[in-house]
Parts: structure tokens; sequence; C-alpha cells
């Protein structure tokens, strides 16, 4: 696949899962597609296949990896909000700081995304 196609494909990424992530919250998910529009439009006089315009690549698909499987958002439950409710996802990556350790607890078997537990 040639450069600009990745490059493409990689801005599309972002932007599916910056909707995925900010599901319901305009504010951010607008917030979001200005920040990946502004940085792909910052790079496009990278040459094609270079280094740097592949690097960049590989950066905007780890971004859109963590937006689909790490970001959660939570609202406030309770006037005081002590309680939040949170919006968990298929795509959301299920675990605890133990596993991510590599530990050896008893939570250390709770891995992988919503549905596949």
């Amino acid at each position: 696949m040639a450069a600009r196609e990745m490059a493409l494909a990689a801005y599309r990424h972002v932007l599916r899962s910056a909707r995925i992530a900010f599901e319901g919250d305009s504010i951010r998910l607008t917030a979001a597609r200005s920040a990946a529009r502004e940085g792909f439009e910052g790079n496009k006089t990278l040459p094609p296949g270079g280094e740097a315009a592949l690097s960049g690549i590989q950066h905007a698909e780890g971004v859109a990896q963590i937006l689909r499987e790490n970001v959660v958002q939570g609202k406030a439950t309770d006037s005081d909000g002590s309680k939040y409710k949170l919006r968990i996802h298929q795509e959301t990556e299920l675990g605890d700081n133990e596993t991510l350790m590599g530990g050896t607890g008893l939570n250390s078997n709770v891995t992988g995304k919503c549905g596949q537990l």
C-alpha cells in the first residue's frame, strides 16, 4: 500500500476510534477530530514513503488503538460526584494494573475485551 493510502487509512482509523471513544460527547468528539486534522495537515509536507511519514502513520495508528481500547468516559450519577457510570463499549480493553505489570495475584487472569471474558 502506498504511503498516501496508508496515511488516509490511519486518518480514518483515528476518526472512527474517536467516534467510538467519545460517542455522545460532541465537545470531546469535535476536539478530537480537530486535533487529528491539525496533526495530519501539519505532516502533509513530509515526503511520501519517508521515515518521518511512516513514523507519523504508526503514531496515528497507535493513537487510534488507545482511543478505541483504553479511553473510557464516566458521568456522575449523583449530585456530589462520588459515583460515576462508565461507558464501556465492545472494544474496551478490560484488565487491571496487576495484569499490566505482569502480576500473579488473584485478578491477574482478567484480560481481553468486552464480551470476550
